[in-house]
Parts: structure tokens; sequence; C-alpha cells
């Protein structure tokens, strides 16, 4: 699918507000299942309103802009106007009961005077706490219903000024628990360049339907779920990611209705579908429509992609339709991509080569000391990846290091955080802080650079140990954190696993029943014993933002609650 040469985003839902007005730019399900069609007119005309509101009190072009709104039809028209009054919009994850209050509320404050915000927009019933959150700094806090009193009357000239497509179009902030989170800048022909390399990747075409649940605060959900299907004129179906959770088939019959063609799911949610989905909830469901389920933004694992694809096999679901990528923020989106209509491929190789040479090397699929790596597929148009060593050389095929990139869609810079920018950014590469290889010009991503916990010389990947454990009858599946903590009487590290249990409470449970058969699996499937075990009650473990678990931040309540009882310091 081509995309027009735009010189920015908002020229490209523009341009189509006037080409096709009453073509459908998104159907939107609100939290009650109601479906509303929103046609490309629409959508420009009430972007626009909020770009006159927010005019009307005073925004202007380069001013920062926080939204810190529920997922709503509010929601979308807010971002869109910000970047048509050339104002910068950045979209900020509200509080949820998986948040904590006070570390929330702190890190709005923290941001917004970091950042110099002009703006903060959020919903009626928080405005009051945050304007007093923000007693003292120089921005004006608004409720929804407030920009829609400034928004007066249409006029038939808008005021929109002209800006290069070097302007920052938005900010993506990267997710987490505790401090300042960065600003990831992306200037409007970065943004441009993502999507029409990735739209080749994925041979985008005006026959899709791209269906979505994700938060609008993650690049994945943005990006894939929110701007290239309106920048390139492809109907989108949007429904709350909250709702999506607690009862997750809507997808699925969103899918089946709307005749969906491509979505993009974390690791996690195909794990959460199985599981959770019953049969009877799909009687009559078909989604042979789909072309690709894109697992993205987790460590992709075959035992999700086997039990999805099982689940839904007779639903019309095939092997060839779950497809890969690597993707983040930095990049705006998509690093790599494996071809669509071919399923990714799992490379066979030695863990111990892996855990202790930093060696992919082949082995007999499923074999003694074998283990599965999916791939993330190949680089997109305009990007190029290479794995380095500590120095920053480039390293061989099959050898494990920091995966870097560069690329005609990376980000402008951290916004206010040159320091940070420097750090990132060398000899025009960034550096990920991810740990991989290369194979045949495929990407394997092994895990986070921060987070490998290293034990008597082996390399170990927490997610590999966490994906063990949500296999294990009694532990919440994607509730463990996996982390090392530095044991002084041996010189190494330990590995502790925090697991939270099922529903049904650490008095429901064989505690230590439980433990020993967590404890027999990762060594039969990682050759790892963990030397602790605390399982917990649900809710104890820490998410960020993005509702990925916290290895750090759990690592930090780990030893406030538990390391002093085994004789450990607080570091």
């Amino acid at each position: 699918m081509k995309i027009e040469a735009y010189e920015t985003l908002t020229q490209a839902v523009q341009s189509r507000a006037v080409a096709a007005p009453e073509s459908t730019a998104l159907i939107f399900l609100d939290e009650g299942g109601e479906e509303l069609r929103i046609s490309a007119g629409e959508f420009h005309r009430r972007a626009a309103e909020y770009a006159r509101a927010l005019a009307g009190v005073g925004i202007g072009p380069e001013d920062l802009v926080i939204l810190v709104l529920r997922h709503s039809q509010e929601l979308l028209y807010a971002f869109w106007g910000a970047m048509y009054l050339g104002a910068i919009g950045s979209i900020f994850p509200f509080l949820t009961d998986r948040l904590d209050p006070q570390i929330y509320l702190e890190r709005v404050r923290e941001l917004v005077i970091h950042s110099d915000a002009r703006a903060v927009i959020t919903y009626e019933e928080f405005e009051p706490r945050l304007r007093a959150l923000l007693a003292g700094a120089d921005c004006r806090v608004m409720s929804e219903a407030e920009v829609s009193r400034a928004s007066g009357s249409p006029s038939e000239a808008q005021p929109w000024p002209p800006y290069s497509g070097d302007k920052i179009a938005f900010l993506q902030h990267s997710s987490g628990t505790t401090g300042l989170q960065k600003g990831v800048a992306l200037s409007h022909r970065a943004v441009l360049n993502q999507i029409r390399a990735y739209s080749r990747a994925i041979e985008l075409s005006p026959q899709d339907v791209i269906v979505s649940w994700l938060p609008l605060y993650h690049d994945m959900g943005l990006i894939a779920g929110f701007v290239m299907p309106l920048v390139a004129g492809v109907p989108l179906v949007l429904m709350s990611p909250f709702k999506w959770v607690v009862d997750p088939k809507i997808l699925l019959w969103a899918i089946h209705q709307q005749r969906g063609t491509l979505c993009w799911l974390p690791n996690f949610a195909y794990n959460h579908m199985a599981r959770v989905v019953r049969q009877p909830d799909l009687k009559g469901i078909d989604l042979s429509s789909m072309r690709a389920f894109i697992n993205c933004s987790e460590p992709v694992y075959l035992h999700s992609h086997a039990v999805f694809a099982s689940k839904l096999a007779h639903h019309g679901v095939t092997e060839e339709m779950l497809s890969t990528c690597y993707a983040m923020a930095e990049n705006t989106f998509a690093v790599t991509q494996n071809p669509v209509g071919a399923p990714a491929r799992a490379d066979w190789v030695s863990l111990r080569s892996l855990q202790e040479e930093r060696r992919a090397v082949p082995v007999e699929p499923g074999g003694p000391g074998s283990t599965s790596m999916i791939s993330c597929g190949f680089p997109v148009e305009g990007t190029q990846v290479q794995v380095v060593d500590e120095r920053g050389e480039p390293l061989p095929e099959r050898r494990v290091g920091e995966i870097i990139l560069r690329s005609d869609c990376m980000l402008s810079g951290y916004y206010r955080r040159p320091e940070l920018t420097e750090e990132a950014i060398r000899s025009g590469w960034y550096f990920t802080g991810d740990m991989g290889y290369l194979a045949e010009g495929e990407l394997f991503v092994t895990g986070r650079k921060k987070d490998l916990i290293i034990v008597g010389g082996k390399n170990i990947y927490p997610q590999d140990l966490e994906a063990i454990a949500s296999q294990v009858p009694g532990i919440a599946p994607g509730r463990s954190a996996a982390f090392g903590v530095y044991d002084a009487e041996v010189g190494s590290e330990k590995i502790v696993m925090v697991c939270e249990v099922e529903d049904g409470g650490l008095a429901a449970v064989d505690r230590k029943a439980l433990e020993m058969e967590l404890r027999k699996r990762v060594v039969q499937q990682s050759e790892v014993a963990l030397s602790e075990i605390r399982l917990v009650s649900r809710r104890w473990l820490i998410k960020t933002s993005s509702g990925k678990v916290s290895r750090a931040a759990n690592r930090d309540k780990y030893l406030r609650e538990f390391a002093q009882e085994d004789g450990f310091e607080l570091e």
C-alpha cells in the first residue's frame, strides 16, 4: 500500500477528510459494548475543535500538552488536536488500581515541571486532584468538559500553522514505576518514514481492518493501533484495554463481526485468551479473515503461540497467522518484522552454550539441554540492526550481545534530557539495552541487559524463569518476578523468585508442594537452581504503567520486606 508523500501526519488526516469525508476512520467500541462509527470528516472536525480550544486558552506551537485521560473518544481527538495546533501531545497512563496513587501523582508532577508542560487535559473527576498537585506550576489544568466549552464555533479558515516534517509531532513516554519517565520525541518525518516502511513489511492494503485493544500510552497501541491506520486510511476497530483484560473474548468477537485482518498482541495476551475464554464463548465465531496476529513488545514464547492456536484452531486460526515483531518507542515502533503469512521461525539452541558462552549453538529441536528462541523477523526498510560486544564492536552471527540500531525513523532525542540522549545514541547508533543475536538475517531477542542474572558464570534471563512459573498450577500466570541478589558469602548472585498465587490466596495452597514443583520445573527446563522462592498474595507485585512486572521495583520491595530476615543487608 502506497502512503502519500505527506510532510506531516496532520496533512494525511486532513486530506482524507476532504477527499473521502464519509469513509470510516474508526469504529469505537465503548465500555458498554456500543459501537460508534466515526467518519474521516467527523474525526477531523472533532480534532479541530480541540485545536481551537487549546489555542483559546493560550496554548501554541511547541507547547507540551499532557493527556491524562481514560480510553475514550476524547483522548483520540485531544491527541490529534494538539498536533493540528502544532503543540506537542503526550498520552500519559491514567491512575488505575494497579498503580500506587502516591507514586503516580509524584510522577505526573515531576514530568510536568521537568518538561515545562503548558497544559494537562484530564477527566472531570480527576481535575481537582491534579489542579491541587500542580499548584504553583505554570501549567493549565483542564477537564474534558472545559475543553469542549472553550472550542467555540468552527471557522472556515483553519488557523493551523504550517510546519516542516522535522518538527516534533508528539512524545511517547517510557513505561516505569518510579523516577522521571523518558519522553521519546518523534518528528513527523520519522513517524511517516516508519509508517511507510512498516506498511510494506506487513503488506498493508486498503482491504485491511486493524483491530486493537492496546492502550494508547504504549508505542504498540499508539502507532500500530491508532496513528498508522489513520494516516494510511485503513479502518480501525478500537476497544478499551481494561474491558479486554476482564473480558478478552470481545477482541475475538470484534474480529469476527468486523472481518478484522491485523491485530497486535503482547505475548501474555495469547496465554490470557487461551486460559480465560471458554469454548461456549466462541460458538459461531469465525476468525479466518485474519492475516496476522503479531506478537510484540514482550519476549515471544513458542508455548504461548501453541496454546493460542490450539484453542482457536476450529475457528479459523492457523499457525501461519502467528507473526512476530521487535519494536520500541525510540524507533517510533517496529525495528524488525516476521514476514506475514509465514510462521515465526523457532531456533533450537544449546541452553548451556547460551548461558555460559553467549553463543546460540543450533541443536536438535526439543532435545536434551535445548531451548527454543523465536525469531522477531528481519529489519524493516530504512532500519539497520547490529549486535555488539561490551566495547561496541560488531559480533558475528549467533553471538549474543547488545542490540543496536540506526534508522530514518529514530527519535529526535529524549525530550529535555540531553544527557540521556547522549548516553543512548553513539555515532548515530541507538543502544537499546536489549540482548540478542542475529542468524541468517533474522533477529532473536534474549532479554534485557540490565535484568541479566549472572550466577557462577552463567547468564540467566529472568523472563525464561517467569515463563516456567506461569505454567505451574497454583501460581498466577504472568505474575512472577525473577531477579538476582548478591550473596557476599558465595561471592555471586543468588536467584530469587517472587510469585503470586492464584485467587484462592496463600491459605488455599500447599506452599511447600508448590515451591517444590516450581524448583523441579525450573531445574528441568533451564538447568538453574532457585536460591529462594517467595509466594505472595495477589497484587503484591509492582507493575509498570504499561502493565509489565517491574523486576527492579520488585527486587527493591523484596529487599525491604524479606531480605533482612535472611541476613542480607539492604543495598
